[in-house]
């Protein structure tokens, strides 16, 4: 069939291949092969440059040069000379060995080093590098900005209706207010912690052979400190050394790292269902497109769709990503084939996660605050007082406060002039009882605007 987007087998490659556009050079296998050729040829650079291997000479600057290109300059036909030696290797790490050796075999002066490609090293050695680079990337490049961007939208919002009173639901009954910028610095608060938790991660990374134990690589060069080696090359890389393992790096960290990225999700599902409810009571408005249909039937509709579609793509990258957690830190004995190809639908997980993301920054700057809707349902509510009424009784001692204020409010219509009669006729100082007095549901949000304000 045609590759069109329309025949895409995943709405990643079809409807939504745009938003996840910048997923795709992390996260496609000639992504993962990118990485592969770059660990391959800076692990022979790393070679050459040690003193203790006299049969590898250092690499002349010009060398150097000619051999960081390969990876640097590594295309979509390179990838597709990787496949077709795949084809005959059915080995894909062993093709990209042939593929290197190839591009420097004609070449006399690094002829020679050959044989020092792929040199001691298992296949996991190379793969667990080259993911764990791509998870780096993803975060420092795409995730990160994506989840910043969404803070200071937030931020921006918290901000701009700091003071903006809001009847508070509990149990979805009326409770006592707050104002709509507290309700979404909660949000900003909650979500740093996770950005601040994902950002400081390690993402780690072994080159130790077949078992974890430089067997080859002792018994060639007993001379050589090989832990050492291989932890100054590994975090070469940016990465951080494991210097115990089996065949595989036991996938602690992408486990960790698949969890950060999933907490921070669930929060975003949980505002984006309290946006879709708010837009429902009429709190906020979305901004109209021309030529945009709501409904197929209904004329009138304009639907939080932002909202819904983020809250169905966290959830489907939330289904990977706990799979991810869970799945990939077992593996039978040494080794086990299973993560391989577990590992290839990590893009797919952080792809739905991007337009999402893409998807609910889309929604929150449709939204206009409708002030009058809230101060009508706030005016309508004067049973949220009954908390701040008895609160005063108890400080001046009055008999049965809480009992009192039951008895008034619960499952019953309080209007303003009953709160207010009710408070007339208490016996309390008269500053206290002024203050109650001229309070109003609107005026009763605590320490919400500064609390909005200092995130």
């Amino acid at each position: 069939m045609s590759s069109h987007a329309l025949t895409a087998l995943s709405p990643l490659d079809g409807r939504y291949a745009s938003k996840a556009e910048a997923l795709r050079p992390i996260f496609s296998e000639f992504g993962l092969m990118h990485r592969r050729v770059h660990v391959e040829i800076e692990w022979l650079l790393a070679l050459a440059t040690d003193k203790g291997i006299a049969e590898l000479p250092a690499f002349s600057p010009a060398q150097v040069a000619q051999l960081k290109a390969i990876a640097a300059d590594f295309s979509v036909d390179d990838g597709a000379r990787i496949k077709t030696i795949e084809a005959t290797t059915n080995h894909d790490v062993k093709a990209v060995e042939y593929f290197i050796k190839e591009r420097i075999g004609n070449d006399a002066a690094l002829a020679q080093a050959k044989e020092f490609v792929h040199f001691a090293c298992t296949s996991e050695d190379i793969n667990n590098l080259s993911y764990a680079l791509m998870l780096h990337d993803a975060r420092e490049r795409v995730l990160l900005p994506a989840f910043d961007r969404i803070i200071a939208k937030l931020r921006e919002l918290a901000h701009a209706n700091a003071a903006l009173p809001m009847l508070s639901r509990t149990h979805g009954q009326t409770a006592s207010p707050s104002t709509l910028g507290k309700e979404l610095a909660n949000v900003v608060a909650r979500l740093e912690r996770q950005r601040k938790q994902l950002a400081a991660l390690e993402v780690p990374g072994k080159i130790n052979g077949a078992v974890g134990n430089y067997n080859a690589h002792a018994i060639t060069y007993p001379e050589l400190d090989w832990r050492g080696f291989s932890q100054r090359f590994v975090e070469s890389l940016g990465l951080d050394y494991n210097p115990y393992t089996t065949q595989i790096e036991p996938h602690d960290g992408v486990a960790e790292y698949c969890d950060a990225v999933r907490r921070a999700n669930i929060i975003l599902i949980d505002l984006a269902r309290d946006i879709w409810g708010y837009i429902s009571l009429g709190y906020f408005k979305q901004s109209l497109k021309a030529g945009e249909v709501g409904s197929s039937t209904m004329p009138h509709k304009v639907n939080p769709i932002d909202f819904e579609n983020a809250e169905g793509n966290f959830g489907l990258a939330n289904a990977l990503l706990g799979h991810f957690a869970e799945k990939l830190p077992i593996s039978r004995w040494q080794r086990d084939l299973t993560d391989s190809t577990v590992l290839r639908a990590l893009g797919t997980a952080f792809g739905h996660t991007l337009v999402a993301l893409e998807s609910l920054q889309k929604g929150l700057g449709k939204l206009t605050v409708n002030a009058d809707r809230l101060a009508a349902d706030l005016d309508a509510s004067w049973e949220v007082l009954a908390e701040a009424v008895q609160t005063v009784m108890r400080r001046y001692g009055l008999p049965e406060p809480y009992e009192q204020l039951k008895a008034l409010t619960r499952g019953q219509g309080i209007t303003k002039d009953s709160m207010r009669d009710f408070i007339t006729g208490l016996d309390l100082p008269a500053d206290a009882k002024q203050r109650l007095l001229e309070l109003t549901p609107g005026g009763y949000i605590g320490l919400a605007e500064s609390l909005a304000k200092d995130i």
